[in-house]
């Protein structure tokens, strides 16, 4: 009997101990640990949604010049990235071949004149002669014909030399605007062909300060983006810069690749530095719409605190004889919830709930239209987290301390 009342007192005495390590290490916890909470101060901002998209470098407006004769280029005046004036010449084309066809034109437009004055005066000879009854109705109309056909003979033969006369002017070819040489397509002594198509000898710019961004957008976005929106875009060649444009005009032609379908945007990109090249490409960024107001962190609409949260930061009870202010914060807090959008706003030591009207988000942040003002501190989250361990001054927290002495060990080394 006394064996088994020994065992159970010292199970009774393990229990006891156990209980009392465990409440000492929720004491030594509850008392290690401190209230942390995050806060966003409510300033203005500006809230946008974007369309993104790809892009081609372009100058506003391109001339390919060419030529509508055929023949071997004789000289080349102009060069890659010459400044050109209109009227300019540009190249010549071989004149030997154009003035030989001139050359016959005028003989051929000579003999047509000829036979155009031989015919008129057999005609007027022959209706004198018709007149006096001297000629038949039939030698008459046979004069008046010869004379028709002579006269319609030298309008062709006009008309040949006229065109001969042009085809020697187009072996000089001319700007047609100012501006510069963006490609030259053709070396002296290449012979150009116009039999079926104009070939194009130059492509001129007019003005590289006033450059255009094609950018293929998405059919899914293609309903978003309007005339006249911003629109920023970078280029690989300046990845730090950031280029300003706006949205000239949206083309109804789709293009189709790979069954993905694409519409072009033309965005004016202003170009005072002429640091955009044609061609380049461009990851542009559309500005859909935009809101700017007063806003906070799309999380500081997310956070709910906790129970022990709110009673951490709930006042002490007045004295008797005082009506006590009961916490209702968790209470205003579904009263907000259920009518819209609501905050958790710091005040001191104090968190209060705060029902909001939510304006535009982009993800991040979302514009308050009501509800705060500026300055206000917004709670982003609330949470324990474990007091660090306070440090003495002079003591070095990374070195461990001292051996303890006792009063035996202080004896011994007397003795």
């Amino acid at each position: 009997m006394k064996k088994k009342r020994k065992i159970w007192l010292v199970i009774l005495g393990t229990i006891a101990v156990s209980i009392a390590a465990i409440l000492i290490v929720n004491a030594t916890k509850s008392v290690n640990k401190e209230l942390v909470i995050r806060t966003y101060v409510v300033g203005e901002y500006t809230v946008e949604n974007t369309v993104t998209a790809t892009g081609t470098i372009e100058p506003v407006e391109t001339v390919e010049v060419g030529t509508q004769v055929s023949g071997k280029v004789e000289k080349i005046y102009v060069d890659f990235n010459d400044q050109v004036k209109k009227g300019q010449l540009m190249a010549e084309l071989d004149k030997q071949t154009l003035n030989q066809s001139l050359s016959r034109a005028r003989a051929s437009l000579t003999s047509a004149e000829s036979q155009l004055n031989y015919a008129q005066l057999s005609f007027e000879r022959t209706r004198q002669l018709y007149e006096a009854n001297a000629a038949t109705l039939a030698a008459f109309q046979d004069a008046q014909n010869t004379y028709t056909q002579a006269q319609m003979s030298k309008r062709n033969a006009q008309a040949a030399y006229d065109q001969a006369l042009v085809d020697l002017g187009y072996a000089e070819i001319y700007s047609p605007i100012d501006g510069i040489v963006l490609d030259r397509a053709v070396e002296v002594g290449q012979t150009v062909a116009a039999s079926f198509s104009t070939p194009t000898l130059f492509t001129l710019a007019n003005d590289l300060t006033k450059m255009q961004v094609e950018a293929d957008v998405d059919e899914a976005d293609i309903g978003q983006v309007k005339e006249g929106q911003k629109v920023t875009f970078t280029v690989d060649a300046y990845m730090d810069e950031i280029f300003n444009g706006t949205v000239n005009q949206i083309r109804m032609k789709p293009t189709t690749t790979s069954n993905v379908v694409t519409y072009t945007v033309i965005i004016d990109a202003p170009n005072p530095d002429q640091k955009l090249f044609p061609g380049m490409t461009a990851s542009v960024t559309i500005v859909t719409e935009a809101q700017t107001g007063l806003a906070a962190p799309a999380e500081a609409f997310n956070f709910k605190p906790d129970e022990q949260v709110l009673k951490a930061l709930r006042k002490p009870e007045k004295p008797e004889g005082q009506r006590p202010e009961p916490p209702q914060m968790q209470d205003e807090g579904m009263k907000a919830t259920r009518n819209g959008a609501m905050v958790w706003l710091k005040n001191g030591d104090q968190m209060m709930p705060r029902p909001v009207k939510v304006g535009m988000s982009d993800g991040a942040y979302k514009i308050i239209e009501q509800g705060v003002k500026a300055g206000d501190s917004v709670v982003l989250s609330a949470q324990f987290v474990a007091k660090e361990k306070e440090v003495k001054k002079g003591e070095n927290p990374f070195m461990p301390g001292p051996p303890g002495r006792n009063k035996n060990s202080n004896q011994q080394q007397k003795k």
